[in-house]
């Protein structure tokens, strides 16, 4: 994936601080949160917010909000559902799931909240 023509495709400068963060998104197989990633960037919080609320505007990266109130940033290409357990706030992202085409809609996310497998063994 080449980071460089996404951004300029999308007519934002490219940054290190942006190259870093979408390097980050891109190789995460789940979404994460800033308390994820702050300790592996080179950037403070209101940084790493500005960008991440440009990165949302142009469509690049997509965004939630968790049953444990955080900010969740995906990098994703194509939409998929999440679950997020309501007892132990695991993200899992549900890639079997089929399209589906709403009319006159723009789906920006799809969010199954619930009890996960390993809770359910519990």
């Amino acid at each position: 994936m080449n980071i460089e023509k996404i951004i300029k495709n999308k007519n934002i400068k490219l940054t290190p601080a942006r190259l870093e963060l979408l390097e980050i998104l891109i190789s995460s197989n789940k979404p994460m949160c800033y308390d994820d990633i702050k300790d592996t960037i080179k950037m403070d919080k209101a940084t790493f917010y500005r960008n991440i609320s440009k990165f949302v505007g142009e469509k690049i990266i997509s965004s939630f909000e968790s049953n444990d109130k955080k900010r969740y940033f995906a990098f994703e290409t194509n939409i998929h559902p999440h679950f997020i357990c309501n007892y132990c706030n695991t993200i899992e992202c549900i890639n079997d799931f089929p399209n589906i085409n709403l009319e006159n809609h723009t789906v920006e996310n799809i969010i199954f909240k619930g009890k996960c497998k390993d809770c359910v063994e519990q």
